[in-house]
């Protein structure tokens, strides 16, 4: 209801109203809003500080980065430089530097072409030495047939060969009794074995280390007689058998030599004279007179 001037009596009865009172919460809202406003610029302040912080640091690593980066720069530029000037004092060019690299590689192919020669070749060289090993290998088994086969030759000449006593009492070796014989004996190369033939003469003939004068012959009794020249002494063989061993010592020698004819005719006899070969033949008897063609034995293979 309004209160008019033309309402007096209303005007008597008025009680104004009280106004109106604020709510609660918006003191509590503008409260919030207050602390939340201080958060708000706190955290700014906050991460504002924080980030000058940490962009005050990147400046600085920038700065030690950019440092060390010259620095690296300036190592560059004097390896580059020192490069250059080595490069320079070698006489290096890109066009020799292509041209070493072409040798080597012409040198490389060089290699393997001589490698695999050298391997063909190896090859080759095997296969040869497996030919002539079989060669060989057949050559060796010949050889043993022929070795056998000469062995059992020799054990069969041995079986005809004989032994005895000497003039000397000493027992001799095996003696010959022909020329066929004397042969065997050579073959078995035991002992140096002269041949002689010798003609009745005054002077001696020579055979071997010694030398024989034939003084005669009794081609009927098969004796003869003769004169043995070594060590600078004579030694008379007398009124002798046909194959009877003559043995006789020289110097140096520990067993004796023999002497065997095996033949007599007029004139004349044929033998031969075995001396040891440990000891070697002794020096023959000075003032020498011909030779009776004695020859020592040789070893056949």
């Amino acid at each position: 209801m309004s209160i008019t001037p033309e309402n007096p009596q209303l005007h008597d009865n008025f009680v104004p109203e009280p106004p109106p009172s604020t709510p609660l919460w918006i003191p509590i809202l503008i409260v919030v809003l207050f602390l939340g406003l201080g958060a708000v610029l706190y955290a700014g302040y906050t991460s504002r500080t924080r980030l000058e912080s940490d962009l005050a640091t990147g400046n600085a690593h920038a700065d030690l980065l950019s440092k060390e980066l010259e620095q690296t720069n300036a190592r560059i530029a004097m390896l580059r430089g020192q490069l250059d000037v080595t490069s320079q004092k070698l006489g290096l060019t890109q066009e020799e530097l292509a041209r070493a690299r072409t040798l080597a590689q012409t040198i490389q192919k060089q290699q393997q072409t001589s490698d695999a020669q050298l391997g063909q070749q190896i090859g080759q060289v095997k296969q040869e030495s497996e030919e002539k090993i079989g060669q060989v290998s057949t050559d060796l088994t010949g050889a043993k047939t022929d070795i056998a086969s000469t062995k059992k030759d020799l054990d069969d000449t041995k079986g005809k060969l004989t032994s005895t006593i000497g003039d000397l009492g000493v027992q001799s070796g095996l003696i010959a009794r022909n020329r066929e014989e004397v042969e065997a004996l050579k073959r078995l190369n035991e002992r140096n074995i002269f041949d002689f033939n010798l003609t009745k003469s005054k002077n001696p003939q020579r055979v071997g280390p010694i030398q024989i004068a034939l003084r005669s012959t009794d081609p009927k009794h098969f004796r003869f007689t003769m004169t043995v020249i070594a060590d600078d002494k004579a030694i008379e063989k007398k009124d002798r058998n046909v194959d009877e061993p003559m043995q006789f010592y020289v110097r140096g020698n520990h067993a004796p030599y023999e002497i065997v004819v095996f033949e007599v005719s007029k004139d004349r006899a044929t033998g031969y004279l075995s001396t040891n070969k440990d000891n070697g033949p002794a020096a023959a008897a000075p003032g020498a007179g011909p030779s009776a063609a004695a020859t020592p034995a040789t070893a056949k293979p």
